[in-house]
């Protein structure tokens, strides 16, 4: 019984990771049912059933989480450009339908997000997607590295992590304006808190770019760090990046007490290697380090 839970469970991660691949394209119900050979006239059943949202609602609403990524975060692409990529023929439909779902025009997105109604927003998204890429770690996933220390500058949010959004926003401006590319430049998150147990208020996290030159602040408060090197605990996730709790979770929970080995003087962190929308969501990659004595 389990083994037969599994297989189904893979096709259906078959069809998440399919639909994710082709948000550009005419995902008809024929089409992506047939990705997991099951029969088109049970799938749309089986999938609301699997994930409480229905084939046409959750392919809205993932075309919509990436056109909301490349308002706020990336400038290269016109709004025109990505309401077609989202499945509209016109821009003023895909302002409509935005403007619906988040309460700003596509523009006004892009200039200043709201970043509470769009967390609501993807709720259903995101509760659809853990159901199935909530993975469960293994002893197996962590490696054992030892790191060189990394100079870095470094942007602090401080506050609600809800409000995370625009800090990235403002950390990908200003790299950009500085001339540090993900590509050449490294990209790392300092947790200094748990939002588990932290007040909103109080939240702390760094957002932090590797470099050993100067760098001009370009009117942003930035401040130069260094990730200290050592022996470190990682842990590698794939897919939904946005949230690594569930992964600092087992670190700490399951893999720490049972190595025998101690934590260092320096908070949990990770370096972001594939990131969404440049790739599908579920190709996303980040390594988690835990210091160790």
């Amino acid at each position: 019984m389990k083994a037969a839970l599994e297989n189904y469970h893979a096709r259906m991660q078959r069809v998440l990771d399919h639909i994710d691949r082709h948000l550009d394209r005419d995902l008809d119900l024929e089409a992506i049912s047939g990705v997991a050979a099951f029969s088109k006239y049970h799938f749309h059943r089986q999938f609301m059933a699997t994930f409480g949202l229905s084939v046409h609602r959750y392919i809205q609403l993932a075309r919509m989480k990436r056109a909301s990524y490349r308002l706020a975060y990336r400038d290269a692409q016109s709004v025109t450009d990505i309401a077609m990529d989202a499945g509209y023929d016109a821009p003023d439909a895909f302002a409509r339908a935005f403007r619906q779902r988040f309460g700003q025009s596509p523009s006004s997105f892009r200039k200043s997000p709201d970043w509470e109604p769009w967390l609501a927003a993807f709720g259903p998204l995101d509760n659809a997607r853990s159901k199935l890429m909530q993975k469960i770690f293994t002893p197996n996933d962590v490696t054992i590295r030892d790191v060189s220390p990394t100079p870095v500058a470094i942007m602090e949010h401080r506050g609600d992590p809800a409000t995370i959004g625009a800090t990235i926003q403002r950390f990908i401006a200003w790299r950009k304006a500085a001339g540090l590319s993900p590509k050449t430049s490294p990209t790392f998150n300092v947790f200094h808190s748990d939002p588990r147990t932290t007040p909103p208020v109080e939240y702390r996290m760094d957002l932090c770019v590797g470099t050993d030159r100067l760098v001009e602040a370009k009117g942003e408060k930035i401040e130069t760090g260094m990730i200290p090197g050592g022996r470190c605990a990682v842990l590698r996730v794939v897919g939904n990046t946005d949230n690594l709790e569930p992964a600092a979770l087992y670190l700490y929970r399951d893999w720490l007490p049972a190595s025998g080995e101690e934590a260092r003087d320096f908070p949990i962190y990770c370096q972001r290697l594939a990131f969404f929308p440049e790739v599908p969501e579920h190709e996303a990659v980040a390594e988690l380090f835990l210091p160790l004595k």
